[in-house]
């Protein structure tokens, strides 16, 4: 319900902005102070204000809320019992786990980047397209998709971070990566098949609220402006607040039921390493060595007795 309230918050906010940009750009053009062409440079601006913004907020406020979300499906998953305060539960993990924000997102990144990698060298239609020219454009598309998929797969791994009692986040971000190579046709059929009904979903939303822009618009031009305004805030609000908090629970669900029965070995830890440059500096990391030291193989690092089997 906190995700939804953000998700209608954010909606909110798009449909405000974008409104008044409308209904102030339409105000200028009517009498004459601005040009076309200064209206859509303004336009151009307004927008870029918009995804910085978001961006910015996206961070260091939806971010935690995102990630307390995640430590709270990981208590559910693992105990089978929800927290009586969820808020709080969350919360109190998220600042056990990660001091401040910036440590958090630059683990993410940084497994976001090795299952990107990964995915890209297990995944691979190079083959499939030199037989089927015809099918470079569809090739593409999964490629895509699967880029899509790195987003929440990670977020799996982090949920994983929670429920594992290493209190070294980088050792375990490591363990997890390790147990998604041992799982990843699951985890990933999954997330794909999810991610691209996601998207289906959203594109027949769109079309069913085209009508209520067209219908406004049949008032006036400045009433056509608001539909599209509440148009694009609803589309927001839906798929912020309800469709990726639900692909992200399914999503974990997945990884940590798949993974549970199995534990990180050194011979797919160097697996992984063979398909994603980026896995030696998390390795290094969790030994606590920097990258330049990370050069020596990462089944080294079961010498140092934390946990590798």
């Amino acid at each position: 319900m906190l995700r939804l309230g953000i998700g209608l918050l954010c909606g909110l906010l798009a449909v405000v902005y974008f409104g008044a940009i409308a209904w102030f750009g339409r105000r200028l053009l009517e009498s004459g102070s601005i040009s076309e062409l200064v209206a859509v440079v303004g336009l151009a601006l307004s927008i870029g204000l918009f995804v910085a913004g978001w961006r910015l907020v996206s961070r260091y406020v939806l971010y935690l809320v995102k990630v307390a979300h995640i430590a709270v499906i990981a208590h559910v998953i693992e105990t089978g019992e929800v927290p009586s305060n969820q808020i709080q539960y969350g919360k109190s993990q998220v600042s056990e786990h990660f001091t401040e924000a910036s440590a958090l997102f630059a683990v993410d990144q940084l497994i976001k980047a090795v299952i990107t990698q990964f995915n890209g060298a297990v995944v691979s239609f190079s083959s499939l397209v030199s037989i089927v020219p015809n099918l470079q454009k569809l090739v593409q598309l999964l490629g895509k998709a699967i880029a899509i998929a790195a987003s929440y797969i990670d977020e799996a791994i982090i949920a994983y971070m929670f429920t594992n009692s290493d209190q070294n986040r980088w050792r375990s971000a490591r363990d997890g990566v390790v147990l998604y190579g041992k799982n990843w046709r699951s985890v990933l059929g999954s997330t794909l098949l999810i991610v691209v009904g996601m998207y289906a979903v959203a594109f027949v939303l769109a079309l069913a609220l085209i009508p209520v822009a067209t219908t406004l618009g049949s008032v006036s031009g400045q009433y056509q402006l608001l539909g599209w305004a509440v148009v694009v805030g609803t589309i927001v609000t839906i798929y912020t607040g309800f469709l990726k908090p639900w692909v992200k629970t399914v999503v974990i669900t997945t990884f940590l039921l798949e993974s549970r029965e199995t534990q990180p070995d050194s011979e797919m830890m160097d697996r992984v390493a063979e398909r994603s440059e980026r896995f030696q500096e998390l390795v290094g990391k969790a030994d606590g060595r920097s990258a330049e030291e990370g050069s020596q193989p990462p089944s080294e690092s079961i010498a140092s007795g934390d946990g590798i089997r």
